[in-house]
């Protein structure tokens, strides 16, 4: 094990990340530093060549089958019996589009800002976890993470040589900030040409009540500013007292400002719809009707409903048991089907057939039992699967699934992780790699045929819960060495 860092390049760090704004808020409104690496994770050149060629691929195929009425529909089905939330999104979805889907679709103009996940498999490569179509958020902290190890290797460059994992290897350029605000800002003028009004666009950012995370959404409204987009932060239950139709389907908020794009920070939960004070029959219902009425109008919107729909573990799941030629009814040739079949990782449906198979053919280390949510907590492994099999309904399976687990490598040397202007050495940290994309009615909206970034988040191989908010997780950035 290498020897621990001064105390006062510590603290360095961690006032460097606090100044840029790579920080939680705490109860008390002082805020803490996200935990870091040291120094950047290795990476194989064309591994990541490799993904920078698929992502927007990938996104394509998600963004085409979001608007795919049909299949959405008879894909679906089955899980919104299973899964309550999911049948709520479906029938915000009806209501929106038609059971039979003969009336006339909503007027909202599709922006997908888009983070697919991976893992790099030590025999299979890399293989994707999940995708995250709505609140895919952390594009500023990942590129906030690459610049402090580029202070790190200027102001500290012993501290930097002394962790790097690959000496010789060159660090990857992050722009996931500056493309993702960029993404935003097209479609906002798109928006606002559209109605031939001048001036400042505005981006309406919908927000959890008294979250956390409000650095990053901060820095990325800083960076729109740039752009000349206005940015307004609001909960559902405030947008359900201000919003209201203008003319020629215009949506207003506040009775005076026309919204240009909404980017949804929340609504992947019962729980952001959820106002006791409403007294509501129906759980819910009033605040998730706020993000349909939204849906009526002429505005760019990530997620839609049909975004968040595409990118559930139900359409992975498909994705992954279908051939790849049948991916060309969504506009992908060939080619581009073979790319993005080669890195999904097998998945298998919950029903009886499997839990026998698992109970008795399966190694069950090698894998995953997932359910539909978003962010962490929501995968068993090993043993604790045939516990949990056997506290699952079977009128609930079709919410589940069996997926391959990945096996990523660890880093080849050990580094630091710091928390809490804290050090702690760590001999396996292995690295998620989230890449971001963006897409506007259905067209590349970056400088980079829709590329926008990317998001390392690193954690010990002995952990399964690798988020930076709740879990071992930290934020880390590439390196790029070649074969």
């Amino acid at each position: 094990m290498k020897k621990n860092i001064p105390s006062n390049v510590v603290q360095d760090l961690a006032e460097w990340a606090i100044m840029h704004g790579v920080a939680f808020r705490q109860a008390d409104n002082t805020a803490r530093h996200c935990p870091f690496s040291i120094a950047p994770i290795a990476i194989e050149s064309s591994v990541f060549n490799h993904l920078k060629i698929v992502v927007p691929i990938v996104s394509k195929l998600i963004n085409n089958i979001s608007e795919d009425h049909d299949f959405l529909q008879s894909s679906l089905i089955n899980l919104s019996e299973a899964e309550p939330f999911f049948a709520r999104l479906l029938s915000l979805y009806q209501q929106g589009h038609g059971i039979d889907g003969k009336r006339k679709y909503p007027k909202r103009q599709p922006l997908l800002l888009m983070r697919t996940d991976f893992m790099h498999d030590r025999v299979h490569g890399v293989k994707v976890i999940e995708f995250n179509g709505i609140a895919a958020g952390m594009a500023p902290f990942g590129q906030r993470a690459s610049e402090l190890h580029a202070y790190v290797k200027t102001q500290w460059p012993d501290t930097y040589s002394q962790f790097i994992e690959a000496n010789g290897s060159k660090p990857v350029n992050n722009i996931g900030l500056e493309q993702m605000a960029l993404g935003i800002s097209r479609a906002a003028k798109d928006i606002k040409t559209h109605f031939n009004e001048v001036g400042q666009a505005v981006f309406v950012m919908v927000v959890q009540e008294n979250e956390d995370n409000v650095y990053d959404q901060h820095l990325l409204e800083l960076e729109l500013n740039k752009y000349g987009v206005k940015t307004l932060r609001r909960t559902f239950e405030q947008l359900n007292g201000e919003l209201s139709s203008g003319e020629n389907g215009r949506l207003v908020l506040e009775g005076q400002i026309g919204v240009d794009v909404v980017y949804l920070r929340a609504g992947y939960q019962f729980e952001d719809y959820c106002a006791p004070e409403l007294d509501e029959d129906i759980c819910c219902h009033t605040l998730s009707q706020v993000r349909l009425f939204m849906e009526q109008h002429y505005v760019a919107i990530n997620a839609t409903i049909s975004q968040q729909l595409a990118t559930s573990k139900s359409i992975q799941l498909s994705l992954t048991q279908m051939p790849e030629v049948e991916y060309q009814r969504w506009g992908l040739n060939l080619k581009e089907a073979k790319l993005v079949k080669n890195v999904l990782t097998d998945m298998k449906p919950l029903n009886r057939a499997t839990i026998a198979w698992f109970n008795s053919h399966a190694k069950k280390s090698e894998w995953v039992l997932k359910n539909q949510g978003e962010g962490g907590g929501h995968c068993i492994f090993g043993d604790d699967i045939t516990k949990k099999l056997l506290e699952i309904p079977a009128k609930d399976h079709n919410a589940w699934t069996f997926m391959k687990r990945i096996f990523p490598h660890e880093r080849e040397n050990a580094t630091l992780a710091i928390r809490n202007a804290e050090q702690t050495p760590i001999n396996d940290l292995v690295s998620e790699i989230g890449l971001f994309s963006v897409f506007y009615k259905g067209q590349p909206a970056t400088e980079f045929e829709g590329y926008a970034g990317y998001l390392i988040r690193s954690k010990p191989a002995s952990e399964n819960e690798g988020g930076i908010h709740s879990g071992m997780g930290i934020l880390d950035s590439l390196a790029l060495i070649d074969e």
